[in-house]
């Protein structure tokens, strides 16, 4: 468990954003966590250390007994998840035009996809049909590119639930949304409050329901906290569920793909967990076995971060890669290759990276993933997902200042590893590997001679019990694997200077959530108003020195199209606003350079000077 220390320093971090005025009316969600305020600054060791801390924020209890949010362990979200598993266990029962629909926009939809596949493997070998189904705004193609725009619309999300839920008489709804904030989910659960008879509505996300977003949302009646609020009143009944345990703030302001993603898959998988095992083995859904699943995964924190300098090592070898304008692959077996790709996806959106800066690649590619939409590949190279594409079009052009990272478990095949190993070291030296074994299964002597130095390598034990709970370990090792992924693209990308003290400065502003958030982060690091910041955007944005009549005036859905064609468009507002720069003075300095915090310090001290 981590030390006394490290436990004061989380308290003392927690209590700062837990306090009243700590950035109100900021959501927990969008707030800067202190822990990471100078992260930016930090080499790989020290980044990997923040994130540690930041993650075990996860599973921290209430500081103080009237503290004015729940945790993931707080009573009321424990008797949250027993009610919710209690429903799963009776569908189970009873599956006969029953389903269960996971649902989510980017990330959160991601979790959905994969839990959703992972519970009807084990109903089939239960010899049971599927009972579950994902949603994810974009369709199949937003599990591995970013697919923003669909995020907005309330409609589309109703009416891709209802198609989804055809000639079902009872639907088990869980609608994702880590903000509290998606339109996409919001049109989902507003649905099933209307049609209550069939579907019992769950939402799951990580601020108080005070927090969810109140801001109109185009073409829709309601706001997402009207929506919320509707289902505040059903609790008591029982007729809908919230589970919205507070987290605390991300590491990298606002990246829900970390400390969000990581507490829907803990929620969610033991929730589910729990259900499967009273339905196939009449295992009590009681208090204490909801405590044991969540307690296994807080081990999986502190085994996975046992590895700190091991992790490091990874983190700086791929922060040198992209620094050196190559590439960081990663090439996983099974859910670790799902795991690997979901990771890669997620590093356009979040920080206005190159698609190919890292990419994910997975033994099977596609007839492996199971995914609703089958083969995506012909929709261009970024849907090349196979280690046969990687084979046939990464690996002529591999040179030494790209990171390959091999992704698997004892359980994968081993012999097809070394064969891949064997012919990517013919291309580089800079080869490393992330693999897990159990207690009576570990693997040849020989994996060191493959990977030298560069492995690291985690020893589990597994669990005692029946079929279900082997798959408990792999759930296990998808969440710790989350973990080092998750620090290595982070960390990889702050060595690049790609994050500005703790906020993803350099985002891409497609959608409202990210337009409204680059407007705040404007707000925050220069102090202008609403107008003024929302002004340099679209200067930004339009590359322009004056903005028309018509971009002023223009609806944000057009302003949201208009950034897919822009690049850098937040750094170089935040060198306008603060600097007063013309927006191709700030450009060029950012050129010159391309990391945000030092070219922001030497437009201060030089270019307006």
């Amino acid at each position: 468990m981590p030390g006394q220390q490290e436990q004061h320093s989380r308290s003392r971090a927690a209590q700062e954003w837990e306090s009243p005025g700590y950035e109100s009316p900021l959501p927990v969600t969008e707030q800067s966590n202190p822990l990471s305020r100078d992260i930016d600054r930090a080499g790989p060791g020290q980044i990997v250390r923040v994130l540690q801390e930041c993650d075990a924020e996860v599973f921290q209890g209430d500081l103080e007994p009237d503290s004015q949010y729940k945790r993931l362990y707080s009573e009321s979200v424990v008797q949250t998840l027993k009610k919710v598993a209690e429903r799963v266990n009776a569908i189970l029962k009873d599956p006969e035009d029953c389903l269960i629909v996971l649902s989510g926009c980017g990330t959160s939809g991601r979790i959905a996809f994969l839990l959703s596949n992972t519970f009807n493997r084990i109903l089939a070998r239960h010899q049971q049909r599927p009972v579950y189904s994902y949603i994810i705004a974009g369709g199949d193609r937003a599990l591995l590119t970013s697919q923003e725009a669909p995020e907005d619309s309330p409609s589309l999300g109703a009416q891709v639930l209802k198609e989804t839920c055809v000639g079902k008489k009872n639907v088990l709804f869980i609608g994702i949304t880590c903000g509290l904030s998606a339109p996409f989910v919001a049109g989902q659960l507003d649905f099933c409050l209307n049609n209550l008879d069939t579907f019992t509505p769950v939402l799951v996300g990580f601020n108080p329901a005070h927090m969810a977003r109140n801001e109109p949302i185009h073409g829709w009646p309601h706001t997402f906290r009207q929506v919320t609020e509707r289902m505040l009143d059903m609790l008591e009944t029982q007729r809908a569920f919230i589970l919205n345990p507070v987290v605390g703030p991300e590491a990298i302001s606002g990246s829900s793909r970390m400390k969000g993603g990581t507490a829907t898959k803990v929620l969610l998988e033991s929730l589910l967990l729990l259900g499967h095992r009273a339905a196939h083995t009449h295992r009590e859904i009681n208090h204490q076995a909801i405590l044991d699943c969540i307690r296994a995964y807080e081990r999986v924190h502190e085994i996975t971060y046992s590895k700190i300098e091991d992790l490091a090592g990874v983190v700086g070898k791929a922060g040198m890669s992209l620094q050196k304008q190559g590439h960081v692959y990663y090439l996983g077996w099974r859910t670790l290759g799902v795991m690997g790709i979901i990771d890669a996806s997620e590093c356009v959106p979040t920080f206005g990276a190159d698609p190919w800066d890292i990419r994910g690649f997975m033994s099977g590619g596609f007839s492996e993933m199971n995914n609703k939409d089958g083969n995506l590949s012909s929709l261009g190279p970024e849907f090349s997902i196979d280690h046969k594409d990687f084979m046939d079009n990464i690996l002529p052009s591999l040179g030494e200042h790209d990171t390959v990272i091999f992704i698997f478990t004892v359980d994968d095949d081993f012999g097809d590893v070394e064969k891949l190993a064997d012919q990517v070291k013919l291309k580089t030296s800079n080869v490393q590997a992330i693999c897990h074994e159990h207690r009576g299964h570990s693997f040849p002597t020989k994996v060191n001679d493959i990977f030298l130095s560069n492995i690291l390598k985690i020893n589990w034990i597994p669990p005692a019990g029946d079929a279900d709970d082997s798959f408990f370990m792999r759930l296990q090792w998808e969440l710790s694997t989350k973990w080092m992924l998750n620090a290595i693209s982070t960390g990889a990308h702050i060595l690049k200077g790609k994050v500005y003290k703790n906020y993803m400065i350099d985002l891409k502003v497609t959608n409202s959530k990210l337009y409204r958030r680059a407007i705040g982060i404007l707000q925050r690091f220069t102090g202008c108003s609403w107008m003024q910041g929302e002004r340099a955007l679209l200067k930004a944005l339009y590359r322009v020195e004056e903005l028309s009549e018509e971009m002023a005036t223009a609806d944000v859905s057009r302003h949201t199209r208009a950034a897919n064609m822009s690049d850098r468009v937040v750094p170089t507002a935040l060198v306008v606003l603060q600097t007063g720069c013309s927006v191709s003075q700030a450009q060029a300095q950012l050129s010159e350079c391309p990391v945000i915090r030092d070219a922001v310090e030497a437009c201060l001290t030089s270019v307006c000077h």
